[in-house]
């Protein structure tokens, strides 16, 4: 993990990757805990036996969102900026889902800080794109870029 100890260094940090996280297997318990938390329960994800026989990816697969929804997971595990209040996820921007994720297979995350803008009230806004990464794929999962707010 990587310690920014304040704004300014972070500040410093602007337009350079910030850092890769540990990678993250995908198991189908996460992907069935998921389908049970948004109600998306297409046979692709949730049923192993009619994706081996009829998917074209001979699997099953984790939703796209799930694998959007575990940026600040990835996030939090790459950097971390001393001496702020707290920090809130304000959305996301270009988001595409550039390939699959077949359950068991392991991701990762690629962080850059794009830019970094004062917000009102003593708070920061973060621009951070986002990369996910399939182990032993050339080509990418995920890309993203992730808006939060940090307030200090």
């Amino acid at each position: 993990m990587k310690i920014i100890k304040d704004v300014a260094e972070l500040q410093s940090l602007v337009g350079q990757e910030i850092g890769v996280s540990e990678w993250l297997t995908i198991t189908q318990n996460m992907i069935d805990d998921f389908a049970r938390a948004t109600g998306d329960f297409q046979w692709i994800h949730t049923d192993p036996e009619k994706a081996a026989r009829f998917s074209p990816f001979g699997t099953t697969i984790a939703h796209g969102m799930l694998t959007l929804s575990l940026v600040p997971r990835f996030q939090m595990e790459i950097f971390r900026v001393e001496g702020i209040k707290m920090g809130i996820n304000y959305g996301f921007k270009k988001v595409r889902f550039s390939s699959h994720v077949p359950v068991n297979s392991r991701i990762r995350m690629r962080a850059k800080l794009n830019s970094l803008e004062e917000y009102p009230s003593r708070s920061f806004k973060i621009y951070m794109g986002c990369t996910l990464e399939l182990e032993n794929s050339p080509k990418s999962v995920c890309s993203a870029e992730s808006i939060f707010i940090i307030y200090i």
